[in-house]
């Protein structure tokens, strides 16, 4: 229930604030019925939601106080207090619920704190103190020490200027969990991380942007030193133990670009996207910018070595082009006008080839007789499939699955469900060669220390004996 005192007429109102403001910086009067409707559309914090918060003048926020004083004064029906903080500036904020002219008003006062303000510099330092461990506490991730996500949605996120941006991924993470429990993930990621500070500067940022992802922000480098540094990073973290599991080998997959005007939110899009070509490619950082100059340095025949290999086999070319012009920006195309021609490819290229989109219709070799080949010369495990026919009868639907193909496109087909789905397999098949790399890896370690130990056993029974 309202206190009689903080019912009041209007003229009331004014003259209350107006000797409040002999000790307040600014005192004002919060419509209660605009605060609430404000609360409503918060969520999506529209241009309409900011017109309705009187705080934005002031504040210059661009979006709504996630712990507004005012709303919790005005719906607890009480004073309430808290310190906030414009640029440098500290001000101690007071709201305090109010009825006038029956309706319901929020009181705000306002004081910018300074060093005369408060009890002493001592007090001063304390507080400051006091404020930095808890927006650090707020701000860090608890296992690594780097920056959190809170802190690039808060306080990176919107940032223009010139950068280089880079998400880094420590590959088959959750490997390390699965396989060696979640102190060894952690430890891995501990270790990413000690890493990478060495080579980056005070004013450089390291957020950990996901699980195993990181994000890295360092103003003001050019791109050749940002993709030199960023491959002495994945270099380093490949040749360093994580602490207490030296069996494990780390690796980061990076990808890179340079902001200039944009945001740091859409270069972190654009990076995001060069981190899974990265995924493809273990060698080298993926860089915007210096792509190329690796490219020329390979002599392959076929120069953008950067991109997955796809076979397209169709024997009609209008097919053909029709495939290649929505994959080719992203992936290096070969043809085959039949499946004797696709046979020649498997046997040139190999597991070079990242995935075949074969047709089942063809002359001279058909799509099926592509599949069973395959089969008996041991592809099949290792390039994905993925049939695109006219043919939409179950019969040729079951076969092709039953012949080991791994997805099936009936003609016409919409363009981006064609380019998600090869994305997906061609992504899913480089993540299996990868485990099945580690789990090989891990079998020939264990079987090299079973026979060290079973020689080192063998040695000592001999001494045993040789003594007697």
């Amino acid at each position: 229930m309202t206190d009689k005192k903080d019912c009041m007429t209007m003229e009331q109102a004014e003259q209350k604030m107006e000797c409040l403001r002999e000790v307040f910086s600014i005192v004002r009067l919060v419509d209660g019925e605009m605060l609430e409707k404000r609360a409503e559309h918060s969520a999506d914090a529209d241009a309409d939601a900011m017109e309705m918060c009187q705080c934005y003048s002031f504040w210059n926020k661009a979006k709504p106080c996630e712990n507004c004083i005012s709303m919790k004064s005005l719906r607890e029906k009480k004073q309430a207090a808290k310190l906030e903080f414009l640029d440098s500036d500290i001000f101690q904020v007071f709201s305090r619920y109010v009825e006038i002219d029956g309706k319901p008003y929020v009181m705000e006062m306002l004081k910018k704190l300074d060093e005369d303000t408060l009890i002493d510099a001592v007090g001063y330092g304390k507080m400051v103190q006091k404020l930095s461990v808890y927006n650090d506490k707020l701000y860090r991730d608890a296992l690594t020490g780097a920056y959190n996500r809170r802190y690039y949605e808060d306080e990176i996120k919107h940032v223009k200027g010139k950068a280089g941006v880079a998400i880094l991924d420590v590959d088959d993470f959750k490997l390390y969990n699965d396989m060696h429990g979640h102190h060894t993930g952690d430890m891995a990621l501990i270790t990413v991380v000690e890493v990478i500070r060495q080579y980056i500067r005070k004013t450089d940022k390291l957020i950990r942007y996901g699980g195993d992802e990181f994000l890295l922000l360092l103003p003001e480098i050019d791109s050749e030193n940002f993709a030199r540094k960023l491959n002495k990073i994945k270099k380093k973290i490949a040749e360093t133990s994580v602490p207490g599991y030296e069996r494990i080998k780390l690796s980061v997959s990076i990808g890179g670009v340079s902001a200039t005007e944009e945001t740091v939110e859409e270069a972190v899009q654009r990076a995001d996207k060069r981190m899974y070509l990265a995924k493809m490619y273990k060698n080298t950082a993926m860089v915007e910018g210096m792509d190329q100059k690796i490219a020329e340095k390979d002599h392959d025949e076929h120069t953008d070595i950067l991109k997955p290999r796809i076979l397209i086999v169709d024997d009609s070319k209008i097919n053909r082009e029709l495939l290649t012009e929505i994959l080719q920006d992203k992936y290096q195309i070969i043809e085959a006008e039949n499946g004797n021609e696709c046979v020649e490819k498997l046997e040139k290229y190999g597991n070079d080839i990242a995935l075949i989109l074969l047709d089942i219709v063809m002359p001279k070799m058909d799509g099926f007789a592509v599949l069973e080949y395959m089969n008996q010369e041991q592809w099949i495990d290792d390039i994905p499939v993925i049939v695109i026919s006219g043919e939409d009868s179950e019969e040729y639907i079951w076969r092709a699955y039953e012949a080991g193909a791994v997805d099936y496109i009936r003609r016409p087909f919409d363009m981006r469900i064609v380019y998600q789905r090869v994305f997906n397999m061609i992504k899913l098949y480089a993540k299996q060669r990868r485990l099945v790399k580690i789990l090989t890896a891990q079998i020939e370690e264990r079987e090299n220390l079973r026979q060290v130990f079973f020689v080192n056993n063998f040695r000592v029974y001999s001494d045993i004996c040789q003594s007697y």
